[in-house]
C-alpha cells in the first residue's frame, strides 16, 4: 500500500538550501520515492491556513519504506541542512487500495 509524505516548508537560506536539494533526490530514490507534485511559487489554501508558502508531495511504496528514507543516515545528515535553511512541517500519511 503507498505512503505519502506531506511537507510544507518555507526556504530562509537558498544558498545552503542547495546543499539539501543536491543530495536530496539520490536519497529519496533508493528507497523508491516518487516526486509528485511540488509549489515552486505560494500554495494555495482552499480552507484554513496553510504554515508555509511551499509544499511537496511525495510517494513511496509503504509506510516502511518512507520511515527507512527519513530515518537513513544520509538522509539525517541532509535533514540537519534542511533544518538550518528552512522552516518544515512533514506529515506521513497511508495510502488506500484502490
Amino acid at each position: 500500500m503507498p505512503a505519502y509524505v506531506v511537507g510544507q516548508l518555507e526556504v530562509l537560506d537558498w544558498d545552503e538550501y542547495q546543499a539539501y536539494l543536491t543530495g536530496f533526490m539520490p536519497s529519496f530514490e533508493r528507497h523508491g520515492g516518487k516526486l509528485l507534485a511540488t509549489s515552486m511559487q505560494d500554495t494555495t489554501a482552499l480552507e484554513g491556513t496553510w504554515a508555509y508558502s511551499r509544499t511537496v508531495l511525495l510517494e513511496f511504496p509503504s509506510t516502511e519504506d518512507a520511515e527507512a528514507w527519513y530515518t537513513d543516515p544520509e538522509y539525517v545528515e541532509l535533514m540537519q541542512i534542511r533544518h538550518r535553511t528552512a522552516k518544515t512541517n512533514l506529515v506521513l500519511v497511508q495510502g488506500i487500495n484502490e
